[in-house]
């Protein structure tokens, strides 16, 4: 049981220096089946281009990073919003790589997560949400339990780190 967590908003800085944590769960979800755009195996060098590319990001203001960290201040979960969107958008912010460690699963730990991505996204004056997940997986009932809307599936739409496909359900909230 993880107990005392504590999410957060991270900056720029701060995202840079939490690289070797954040590769640590993104690998530990792919090497646990996690279908979020990576393949196995996936490369340590891989993971902190991946998470470099987010610290960027954060930086230039495209991006929110979010942690979740246990009582021992270690890193368990982290989200992200992406508020770069088309001109004809900025009401609009995508809510991208939900990921929990698979020790921290279980602890309520996604759902303080999504709570939180939602209170920044509307910090960021964004009202819109979309978001995608694994058809079948264990966070449509998460995100349909935190009042999202099923959109529409679209079968086949990419892979699981496996090489096997897998269908993709779209999300959105109205906040």
């Amino acid at each position: 049981m993880i107990d005392n967590v504590n999410v957060r908003r991270v900056g720029a800085d701060e995202a840079a220096a939490c690289l070797e944590a954040l590769a640590d769960v993104l690998i530990d979800c792919v090497e646990g089946g996690a279908s979020v755009s990576f393949m196995l195996p996936i490369a340590r060098d891989k993971a902190l281009a991946f998470w470099r590319k987010v610290a960027d990001g954060v930086a230039r203001g495209e991006r929110v990073l979010l942690v979740a960290e246990d009582g021992g201040g270690q890193l368990v979960g982290t989200v992200q919003l992406i508020t770069a969107q088309p001109e004809n958008q900025p009401h609009r912010a995508d809510v991208a790589k939900m990921l929990v460690h698979r020790k921290a699963r279980r602890c309520g730990i996604a759902q303080r997560l999504m709570v939180a991505i939602e209170h920044a996204a509307l910090e960021e004056g964004k009202s819109v949400l979309v978001l995608d997940t694994v058809t079948g997986g264990d966070a449509e009932r998460l995100y349909e339990r935190a009042g999202w809307q099923r959109v529409g599936v679209v079968p086949k739409y990419a892979l699981m780190p496996d090489g096997e496909f897998c269908g993709t359900t779209f999300y959105c909230k109205q906040l």
